[in-house]
């Protein structure tokens, strides 16, 4: 779950629609300057997709120690560190969900989203926050992830549909920093980020090189993208959320039922190349 804060609550969104939207984002992706993902379909299935394995989790949400909605929110952007409020098996079998369900409909986008659950998980999960005797259990999952992407380079290599330019080691890596990219201005979208930021990494220009992209809060959900990946000077995407009333919440069940409750309501996110 995302949450992003109200005046008297909260907007909830769910991980598979806050992929929907990084989806959407890749699918308006590339211009003169930045280069368009290929294979295309492959790409933005892995992106689109790459939180489907929250869907039963964020069913029925949960509340942190202190009665929030447990959620990646504005004060989580650029942190991977809530694992105290979190237990560790559920949610690594949630992340090992979403890969082995990809997988068994395409390798291409199922190895996307293997390296970025890799990625969370490696090089900037906050091991600190998690109790010393569950790291192992962290340490075999790294493992089965990365024993994963072997067999799924191998289904890749011998996938005789694909051109061998989309089989090679650079193009799947710039297509998991585009993963990662949409991802983060999506998870910025979600919870209204109010500061300046910048997609992760340097993304692949059609000239040859890669450019990093800054984003620049110019108003409630209004983001300026410097330099602008996208042919159109202007877009605005739409996602679903839920609004529950009241910042704390006495359990899980009264949260889940609260947000049961609640009537998905659509919201934009405008961004902008100037």
């Amino acid at each position: 779950m995302l949450r992003m804060e109200t005046e008297t609550g909260w907007w909830l969104i769910t991980h598979p629609d806050h992929a929907r939207l990084a989806g959407d984002f890749a699918a308006a992706w590339g211009n003169a300057a930045f280069c368009k993902p290929e294979p295309r379909a492959r790409v933005l299935k892995g992106i689109a997709r790459h939180d489907d394995g929250w869907a039963a989790r964020d069913a029925r949400p949960a509340i942190t120690r202190d009665g929030k909605p447990s959620a990646f929110s504005v004060e989580l952007v650029g942190k991977y560190s809530a694992f105290e409020e979190i237990d560790l098996e559920d949610y690594l079998a949630v992340r090992e969900r979403a890969v082995a369900t990809i997988a068994a409909e395409d390798a291409y986008a199922a190895l996307l989203i293997s390296m970025h659950t890799y990625s969370l998980l490696a090089e900037h999960a906050d091991r600190s926050t998690i109790a010393p005797e569950k790291l192992p259990l962290l340490d075999r999952f790294l493992a089965n992830q990365r024993n994963a992407q072997r067999e799924l380079r191998s289904a890749i290599a011998s996938d005789a549909t694909m051109a061998p330019q989309g089989k090679m080691d650079q193009t799947i890596a710039e297509h998991f920093r585009l993963l990662q990219a949409c991802d983060n201005l999506s998870l910025l979208s979600c919870v209204a980020y109010s500061r300046p930021a910048n997609l992760l990494h340097p993304l692949p220009l059609s000239s040859g090189g890669a450019s990093e992209v800054q984003v620049f809060p110019v108003g409630p959900r209004r983001f300026l993208l410097s330099p602008w990946p996208f042919s159109e000077p202007e877009l605005t995407f739409c996602f679903p959320a839920r609004r529950v009333e009241g910042r704390i919440f006495g359990s899980s069940a009264d949260l889940t039922a609260a947000f049961s409750a609640a009537e998905a309501k659509t919201i934009a996110v405008t961004l902008t190349s100037q």
